[in-house]
């Protein structure tokens, strides 16, 4: 395996699913197969990115033996069925966030990884492009001192359709799982330990999923963060980490190449450039390869992944804010 080209399966056919074979395309290569409910979608999606193999059922994606990686881009809610099957076949998967909807799934899927030997990880970007693995270098070298608080905002207007996933309760739609995820990786990504203390407010759309929410955190050292999200108000994609010695700003996050560094005692501001915001599904398709090539499941940021589904689980059960058939 280490020395041939990986075979990427895609189950769906979606907005995220078209950029993973763009990007794949981009950079040379062609996904190995696809695999939808409606089988006409996924006919018409393999002759746009010239796709090898269009399954006829979702099923046999797991039993092919071709199919190394299995990329799963469906709704939320219907992840969990699929990571079960794909990792009982002894499949690696790299599942779009929210990985799973709750903890006790995501605990039950990789305790299966672990007995099968296979790769999970999650469809990322803060855990895979290389402006935030610049910016936690940078951390770790002790320049700017500890990490004191975060502050990070998302909000995107989305209309009452109740039709579409975003409020949908029947698709697991809300702020926390769509939003919030990419929010709560920022403060994960650059506290020194997952928050244990965590309080927050809530205000339920017309279908009782999430549509704003404001989260305040603090872990056992002292390192704190403050989230602000909507799904029916505009906000600026930002976030930023307040250091002993400075504070990193990024915007447009999560897809960002560009921070700025700013010294506190002088003002002085440093841009830091890293990666293509272009490139963003190529660097998580590149860590999952290294990731099933050397078994180094530290890649693919696991743990931290698992501390915020912890955190966002959480916080649901205190909004008593569960999904039909759920099971927490």
């Amino acid at each position: 395996m280490r020395n041939r080209e990986l075979n990427w399966a895609v189950i769906g056919c979606g907005v995220i699913a078209n950029e993973m074979a763009a990007a794949l395309e981009k950079n040379g290569r062609v996904l190995y197969s696809v695999a939808n409910r409606t089988h006409e979608k996924a006919v018409s999606f393999a002759e746009k990115y010239n796709v090898n193999k269009v399954y006829d059922s979702i099923d046999e994606v797991f039993t092919d033996p071709q199919a190394d990686i299995i990329y799963i881009a469906t709704p939320h809610n219907t992840h969990y069925k699929y990571m079960k099957a794909a990792l009982e076949s002894g499949k690696h998967i790299l599942v779009e966030k929210s990985i799973t909807l709750n903890s006790k799934e995501l605990e039950k899927m990789t305790a299966l990884a672990d007995e099968k030997n296979l790769m999970i990880g999650e469809a990322m970007t803060i855990w895979h492009m290389p402006l935030y693995k610049k910016l936690r270098d940078i951390m770790e070298s002790g320049r700017l001192g500890r990490v004191q608080i975060i502050t990070v905002n998302f909000g995107s207007f989305k209309e009452y359709d109740m039709n579409n996933r975003f409020f949908n309760m029947d698709l697991a739609g809300g702020a926390l799982l769509d939003i919030g995820v990419y929010a709560l990786s920022v403060v994960r990504g650059f506290m020194e330990e997952s928050p244990q203390e965590i309080v927050s407010q809530w205000k339920p759309s017309p279908t009782g999923s999430d549509e704003n929410a404001s989260i305040l955190l603090k872990n056992s050292r002292g390192q704190m963060a403050a989230v602000a999200l909507s799904m029916h108000s505009k906000q600026p994609k930002r976030a930023m980490i307040s250091c002993e010695k400075g504070y990193i700003e990024i915007m447009e996050y999560p897809r960002a190449d560009h921070a700025v560094i700013v010294d506190a005692e002088t003002g002085e501001k440093q841009e830091i450039y890293a990666g293509k915001t272009s490139d963003a599904l190529y660097y998580e398709i590149l860590d999952m390869e290294e990731a099933v090539r050397t078994r180094n499941s530290s890649i693919l940021h696991l743990q931290e992944t698992c501390d915020v589904m912890e955190i966002m689980t959480g916080l649901r059960k205190s909004w008593d804010m569960k999904y039909p058939g759920e099971i927490w």
